[in-house]
């Protein structure tokens, strides 16, 4: 019976794989010494982190609204189905998605008012002390 040291007949066969690394290349980390004999400089630098600019924030921002936008066509053409609409002394009659997304831009106005209020409170405690 083999052991785990010695080598099993189907071991024996099975031809050795090539070398991962060509010769001459660096190993263990280290570069290898040139034709002079000198070992060269290791760059730890390989690859510069590229800074995040505004631009590129708002190319962002672009595709990201872009993308929005074409959701909400597609949502607004199949919910084309004709609503009435009543409101104090108005009646009218607009599309289903159409009246979805004048409510969501109407109550979207509401909080930026609500939150404009609440910056200029807090800009004319902060100018008072």
């Amino acid at each position: 019976m083999a052991t785990s040291d010695e080598p099993t007949p189907e071991t024996r066969a099975l031809p050795k794989e090539p070398p991962t690394t060509p010769p001459g290349a660096p190993t263990g980390g280290k570069p290898a010494p040139d034709a002079t004999g000198r070992t060269p400089a290791v760059d730890t630098h390989r690859r510069k982190e590229v800074e995040k600019s505004r631009v590129g924030n708002a190319w962002v921002a672009l595709i990201v609204a872009a993308l929005l936008g074409i959701v909400l066509l597609i949502f607004i053409l199949q919910n084309s189905e004709s609503t009435e609409v009543e409101m104090l002394f108005w009646n009218f009659s607009l599309p289903l998605g159409v009246t979805i997304l004048l409510s969501v831009i109407a109550g979207a106005l509401v909080m930026a008012l609500v939150g404009g209020v609440r910056i200029v409170q807090l800009r004319r405690a902060v100018h008072r002390d």
